[in-house]
């Protein structure tokens, strides 16, 4: 159960960062909130256009959220707001449910909104923020690619002057284009290719210009000299209000489990997004960061936004980028964005009817081809297979079913990957070598090292449980098989992550099995915790710790004690330091190496 104090602590108003606030710190902060101000203008007005909702209400979003999670949250540089993934979730979920933008579709939105803000707060307050490093970064790149594919085939009949209906998968979409070819605009086309070409070209000459917000300016005006009203582009309409309002949204008991699934899905991707986020500018920082409080902050954001016409956001990549670079300090600067947004809305707000809704989709294709991550996706293929394969899954159920499913077929593969690693271990045959004067145990297979005949040493790097135990008695039956004469073992412990009476099980069947083959066993345990943990579950009933040993040096050192002499009489290798005490062949000189240090190993 969480703590009471901790609880205390979490929700308190008054926030640990409040004392690095100064009048210098808020004068870099208030610029720093200018500037993503002018950023998010044109984004939440994209991103309410992903999400299948009127613009205000990315604007709202834009508004309310950044205020709560930066002042609970737990990062000092991160801006939370509207976002193209959980937009594009939102859609694909409510599309299914109601006609996008219509009021219930706005109300259905709300309310997910709220319910996935208290799964993100439940999330917190149980301090489940560790499990969310369980889930493969394969994962975020694999569905962002699919909600990248699914926001650019939705802006495809906008872009091209063609009214469609919407809903449905990528392939559904385009080929609804197809379909419907004959209502194509050569207008609507050439307003949406100036404003993508708008953003190209200012992203090229420097990042400090604000793209989205030249790319909407061009867009009006290219509109306006070319007649677009006239001609019949559609226009979006006036925003109703600067100032969201706030109320309950109103949805039937009976519509909520529609909801649920949906609501999860968007929670759970506003968390791997915002602590993802959070975690890397803190690490760039070398700030502390606490994922649990970030969680809880998310989830208040979440909730309160329901409340208040906004929908779900979460961290943001390029905001939170522009806000480091812009020298913000404290979290105070996304208030501040806040305030400046609904300020510059004062200006802005009486031409927004004259925006060409083909405009906006030239933007929201350049934001869904920034989504795709080609740089991840390649070092993902050439670096892992079961990273690709999680990759895979996940692009494939968000492209070829709803976009939701992405995100749990990817978890899915992510626990599978996570279990079957667990339940593989690493186990290598070690030789000594020699070093820089020192000796070193290496892996013998791999660096073809030659071994003692009499002793094999073995490191296990991994768990020894009951889900790993069949694994890892095959492995010893294979070394077995390659090296049979060695009687005598050392088993390495020092790798070892976890250990259960089905791991012990097997250590007391290897040591009674090497004892009966006429040999002995010896196990290095250099931590405390683990040798305990052998002893609370009595291995040491079969087993004397006297065959226990903290370091290598000492467990060479009895094995060796135990060979044959004979052996060692007709052996050339003379594996270890230790072998100058035993009987060598005529004419091979015991080894002179320097005394071992238990550094060098």
């Amino acid at each position: 159960m969480p703590n009471k104090h901790q609880l205390i602590a979490n929700f308190s108003p008054r926030r640990p960062w409040f004392s690095l606030v100064n009048r210098e710190t808020m004068r870099a902060d208030a610029l720093a909130g200018l500037t993503n101000a002018a950023i998010v203008l044109p984004q939440g007005v994209a991103f309410a256009v992903i999400a299948g909702l009127p613009p205000e209400y990315g604007l709202y979003t834009a508004m309310i959220t950044p205020v709560i999670a930066a002042i609970w949250g737990t990062s000092m540089i991160m801006v939370s707001g509207p976002t193209t993934a959980i937009s594009a979730v939102m859609f694909a979920t409510l599309a299914e449910l109601a006609p996008p933008g219509t009021p219930v579709y706005i109300q259905f939105a709300l309310t997910l909104t709220i319910i996935a803000g208290l799964f993100q707060l439940v999330a917190g307050v149980f301090r489940l923020g560790g499990l969310i490093s369980f889930i493969s970064h394969s994962v975020m790149v694999g569905f962002t690619a699919a909600a990248a594919l699914l926001i650019g085939a939705s802006q495809l009949g906008g872009a091209l002057g063609i009214s469609v209906e919407s809903g449905g998968g990528v392939i559904e979409r385009i080929a609804r284009v197809v379909e419907h070819w004959e209502g194509f605009h050569p207008l609507a086309l050439l307003l949406a290719a100036s404003s993508l070409a708008t953003i190209v070209i200012t992203q090229k000459l420097s990042r400090q210009i604000p793209a989205y917000l030249m790319a909407l300016l061009v867009g009006v005006a290219v509109g306006e000299i070319t007649g677009a009203r006239d001609a019949g582009i559609e226009m979006f309409e006036k925003l109703p209000s600067l100032v969201p309002s706030f109320g309950a949204p109103s949805v039937a008991l009976s519509d909520l489990p529609n909801l649920l699934p949906g609501a999860v899905s968007v929670g759970f991707v506003g968390l791997l997004e915002a602590i993802s986020i959070g975690r890397a500018f803190a690490m760039r920082r070398r700030e502390r960061y606490d994922a649990n409080q970030e969680i809880i902050g998310q989830g208040l954001s979440n909730v309160v936004a329901g409340f208040f016409q906004a929908y779900a956001g979460s961290g943001s990549f390029t905001r939170s980028a522009m806000n480091a670079e812009s020298g913000a300090r404290t979290p105070l600067s996304a208030v501040f964005a806040a305030g400046w947004l609904l300020a510059l809305l004062v200006v802005v707000a009486p031409f927004v009817d004259h925006i060409p809704k083909p405009a906006m989709a030239g933007i929201i294709v350049y934001v869904a081809w920034r989504l795709i991550s080609f740089g991840e996706i390649r070092h993902i293929v050439r670096s892992s297979r079961s990273e690709t394969l999680i990759l895979i899954l996940t692009f494939l159920a968000g492209t070829t079913t709803e976009l939701e499913n992405a995100i749990f077929v990817g978890v899915i593969a992510s626990l599978a990957v996570f279990l079957y690693r667990s339940s593989h271990p690493h186990i290598a045959v070690l030789a000594p070598i020699a070093r820089h004067g020192h000796r070193q145990l290496r892996g013998a297979l791999f660096h073809e090292l030659k071994q003692c005949p009499q002793v094999c040493i073995l490191r296990l790097d991994g768990p020894l449980f009951f889900g790993s135990v069949d694994h890892v008695e095959s492995e010893f039956r294979r070394f077995e098989t390659l090296f049979p004469n060695q009687r005598v073992k050392i088993l390495v412990l020092k790798g070892l992550g976890k250990i259960d009476l089905s791991g012990v099980g097997l250590l007391a069947e290897e040591i009674a099995k090497a004892r009966k083959a006429g040999g002995d066993y010896h196990l290095v345990v250099p931590f405390k915790e683990t040798a305990d943990a052998l002893d609370r579950m009595n291995l040491f009933e079969a087993f004397e710790k006297t065959n226990l040993h903290p370091n290598k040096s000492e467990a060479i050192q009895a094995a060796t004690d135990q060979v044959d002499d004979e052996v060692c009489r007709n052996c050339t290798i003379r594996a270890f330091i230790e072998c100058g005490g035993k009987p060598a062949p005529s004419g091979v000189a015991p080894k002179k190496d320097a005394p071992v240090r238990e550094g060098s190993w």
